[in-house]
């Protein structure tokens, strides 16, 4: 493998340690305030940021994503746990798509699982998929390292001044079409999640309406 490539999967890979999943076990088990919530937020996931002076999370963004019901109101102004987990989610969803479809997905995991005590719940949820990410970043290094070394065949006719620019250019339009795709497919799950959900709602208030009209 070529030095630079070498070097490129070496940098990525201490990059991905660094921006490690939070851990259930590493999220306080008692209720916290607004203030503790953020800053908890912004300690655990400080490897995130892009600037120094960038917000993980601010008081405006929660009640935002409570009044947009992506997130269960706080219980005497604590948030739980799970309220953490729920957040989390939202986090490393709100870069990629819209709140309604951040809805689409949020809102029946909360329904089902957020304070359930009786069964799963939203810790077990989290745990179920974040406990592919050692896995899927094996891959992912892989895959980045083919891309990073196509790009770098490219643009090998073109001024020598103007390669580096250029080879970085064309892995920047490598991982954008990645995205793109992935973006549609993710797009394309959630419009059938959508429609089933729109066919059982209209399941459940036809029966409603049946025995409404039995009963009269």
């Amino acid at each position: 493998m070529d030095n630079e490539v070498k070097e490129f999967l070496a940098a990525l890979q201490k990059k991905l340690v660094s921006i490690d999943y939070i851990k259930t076990e590493d999220i306080p088990n008692i209720g916290l305030y607004m203030d503790q919530v953020t800053t908890f937020m912004d300690e655990q996931l400080e490897a995130c940021k892009r600037y120094e002076d960038d917000k993980i999370l601010t008081k405006t963004m929660i009640n935002n994503y409570a009044k947009n019901n992506l997130l269960p109101a706080p219980e005497k102004k604590k948030y739980s746990k799970e309220h953490v987990l729920t957040l989390l989610f939202i986090y490393y969803f709100k870069n990629l798509l819209s709140i309604n479809d951040i809805q689409s997905l949020l809102n029946p995991l909360t329904e089902h699982y957020f304070g359930n005590k009786a069964g799963f719940n939203m810790e077990d949820v989290y745990n179920e998929v974040f406990n592919l990410e050692s896995t899927e970043s094996e891959k992912l290094l892989k895959d980045l390292g083919k891309k990073y070394a196509l790009s770098r065949e490219t643009f090998r006719k073109f001024p020598e001044n103007d390669q580096e620019f250029l080879q970085n250019f064309s892995f920047i339009c490598l991982l954008s079409y990645d995205v793109y795709i992935k973006k549609m497919i993710i797009e394309s799950v959630i419009d059938n999640i959508n429609s089933q959900n729109s066919k059982t709602n209209k399941k459940e208030n036809s029966k409603k309406e049946s025995s409404k009209k039995d009963t009269v």
